[in-house]
């Protein structure tokens, strides 16, 4: 059997035989519809998944896990963020009466560690409600753009707000849906 021959009179390499093959598969004869549950990334071909992996890929897609992901990680963000804030406090085991006293060890690494919790607490119930509301909002809408991230930034800031009065729920709903807009036109 004679080797195939290229347009130009030289004899086709194997690269040339596959890429041939490959245009003929996308665009030539032998091109058809594909099944959309076949569809990768780009139009590519993907593996089907395991009941394991798609049960797996359901749990990590759920509202439950995101709240829960963005509590933890609001508790760590916060207890950092608490221990470092009280690390540069000069009030810090501050005595009106002795006002040239320096605070001990003790008394600094008692306040790191309050505010840390105390901060780590806060941080990690904002994340889970901004976080729940946002997962509620967008399943509701059934879209994913940047108005979800306002609502549920609205409803957050209006909710803790709200525990001081119809005043201040109205300005944490406005003051925490700017913010959550400015984050979302930021990363995206």
């Amino acid at each position: 059997m004679a080797a195939p021959v290229k347009p130009g009179g030289t004899a086709a390499t194997e690269e040339d035989l596959q890429y041939s093959m490959l245009l003929e598969q996308l665009v030539g004869e032998r091109r058809g519809p594909r099944p959309l549950h076949q569809m990768g990334v780009a139009g590519f071909p993907n593996q089907q998944q395991s009941p394991e992996q798609r049960r797996m890929e359901r749990v990590m897609e759920s509202c439950g896990f995101k709240a829960a992901l963005a509590c933890v990680g609001g508790f760590v963000l916060g207890g950092a963020f608490g221990v470092f804030t009280a690390g540069i406090d000069t009030n810090v085991g501050f005595d009106p009466k002795d006002p040239y006293r320096t605070p001990t060890a003790k008394e600094v690494l008692k306040d790191m560690g309050q505010r840390g919790a105390s901060y780590a607490k806060n941080f990690a119930i904002v994340g889970a409600m901004f976080s729940c509301t946002e997962c509620l909002v967008e399943s509701y809408r059934g879209k994913s753009d940047w108005k979800n991230s306002v609502l549920s930034g609205c409803i957050t800031g209006g909710a803790i707000g709200f525990r001081a009065g119809l005043k201040a729920g109205v300005i944490g709903c406005g003051g925490f849906a700017a913010f959550s807009a400015a984050i979302d036109y930021y990363l995206r």
